[in-house]
């Protein structure tokens, strides 16, 4: 999924030069007087002879050239690949509008308009737009309760399988694509089917859990952990490929209390897992079936959750309660992670903030998933971004390989909970995210949240089947 590229060809300094040909119009509206005014000469034709950029998506800046568009603009029709496009002005030869969402095919047709408003003149710019798809979010599966004692869960298709209810993790299937598990603490797992677009419950028979994990043999069976309270129980169980992943699971004998995280690295396979009140992340050998703490914790009582990056080189490590995200660099000779740094966040210290490393600030952070750029090949290095459910501040954030945060999706419309779907940054709201996952076969993103809506939401380039308008009837605000 090319994330960062929707506009890369577009030179940066395009932009402030529309933003100058903007500021040129505003001053010489304020500047001119009636006499300099041009109306539209029904004895001459209208022309397109040029527009700039040549490429852009939905809110664009967009500025035709020409002859006889007139300087009323409320006299002037555009309309790019089949949809109106708002005029902001207008100077007999030049026009100045904004790219409108879903011009997907970028024809340019331009009409000048009578008094009654019928149309007098038309032309079509010769070239056409290229219109680039944004990232959008929607709704994948579930049902957004206003009023919260109507929730139920049930199984069903993604428009009729109720809500969701304590999301905390997503997990695919790494041998079906198709198969998205959705773990809840305290609350039941659900299976969701992305081919058949349907909801069904995945028994476990565990209490609580927080995160699930895979083995890398050639069954690759599921690990859960429980999350209990109990330092005589056993907190890992597999469940078996063979038979379904039907419970109950087979105990990994290692006792252990309050495991929220746990990962498996992808080339040797070990276990690693913390504890809630453990000062320590563990490592767990299936083949010597014995554990020994992997490095210490720098807090205890705080949930700490693990993901491992695709190469195995390293992990990330966010701590809940403290709002940062740590990095471990695995050790191949030894053949265990080492003890971790900081890389996003300052330890205690919650807020929002974009930024580098520490100065950025986050709140609460729970999954995460890397992601590979496109935009990072032929530079050799890193090639994944790192983006987490920001659970505090309602939003997705992404972490680069400089260890840049910034917001990816939320917060839209200056807000921060809420509800509602479409451009990422103007519009997206959230309400406490804690579940993401990517979707590599239909690059896209799925993000379960924990607050009032309990749906899980989708985040992927738009398409001509999107109802864009089903925004303004879902967009609700919790604030």
């Amino acid at each position: 999924m090319k994330v960062e590229k929707m506009s890369k060809r577009w030179k940066p300094f395009h932009g402030i030069w529309l933003a100058l040909i903007m500021l040129c119009f505003v001053q010489c509206k304020e500047s001119s007087d009636e006499d300099s005014v041009v109306d539209f000469d029904p004895s001459k034709p209208i022309t397109v002879t040029d527009f700039l950029p040549k490429e852009g998506g939905a809110g664009s800046n967009l500025i035709l050239y020409g002859d006889n568009f007139g300087s009323d603009r409320s006299r002037v029709k555009v309309v790019i690949g089949g949809k109106q496009a708002p005029v902001i002005n207008v100077k007999n030869g030049t026009m100045y509008c904004t790219v409108p969402q879903g011009a997907f095919d970028g024809d340019i047709k331009i009409s000048v308009l009578d008094r009654e408003g019928e149309e007098v003149a038309r032309t079509e710019a010769k070239d056409v737009f290229v219109y680039i798809k944004k990232l959008l979010s929607s709704t994948l599966a579930g049902q957004f309760y206003e009023v919260t004692n109507q929730f139920e869960e049930k199984e069903g298709p993604f428009d009729d399988c109720g809500g969701f209810n304590n999301i905390n993790w997503f997990s695919f299937d790494p041998q079906n694509p198709n198969h998205m598990y959705v773990m809840a603490e305290g609350s039941n797992a659900r299976l969701v089917d992305l081919e058949n677009e349907y909801v069904s419950y995945f028994r476990t028979g565990l209490s609580r859990v927080s995160s699930m994990a895979w083995r890398i043999d050639g069954n690759q069976d599921m690990i859960l952990p429980d999350n209990h309270a109990s330092d005589t129980r056993v907190a890992h169980h597999i469940f078996s490929r063979a038979n379904g992943f039907a419970a109950p699971g087979n105990p990994i004998l290692v006792n252990a209390r309050g495991v929220n995280g746990v990962m498996v690295h992808p080339t040797n396979g070990e276990l690693y897992y913390g504890g809630f009140r453990a000062n320590s992340v563990f490592r767990y050998d299936f083949e010597e079936q014995k554990v020994v703490a992997a490095f210490p914790s720098a807090y205890s009582a705080n949930a700490i959750y693990m993901v491992v990056h695709p190469s195995g080189d390293y992990a990330y490590l966010t701590n809940f309660e403290r709002h940062y995200i740590m990095k471990s660099e695995y050790d191949y000779e030894r053949k265990t992670f080492k003890n971790p740094y900081p890389v996003a966040g300052m330890p205690g210290q919650r807020g929002y903030a974009d930024g580098v490393g520490t100065f950025a600030r986050i709140d609460n952070p729970v999954q995460g998933v890397f992601v590979k750029n496109p935009d990072y090949e032929g530079q050799g290095g890193e090639q994944y971004d790192y983006y987490f459910c920001d659970m505090g501040n309602h939003a997705i954030r992404k972490v680069t390989p400089e260890g840049r945060v910034t917001t990816f999706a939320g917060r839209g419309n200056n807000g921060t909970a809420g509800y509602a779907n479409g451009d990422l940054r103007a519009e997206t709201r959230f309400d406490q995210p804690r579940a993401i996952a990517y979707d590599e076969a239909r690059e896209c993103f799925y993000i379960g949240e924990r607050g009032k809506n309990k749906v899980i939401r989708k985040i992927a380039r738009e398409t001509e089947d999107d109802a864009i308008s089903d925004n303004e009837e879902e967009s609700t605000d919790n604030d």
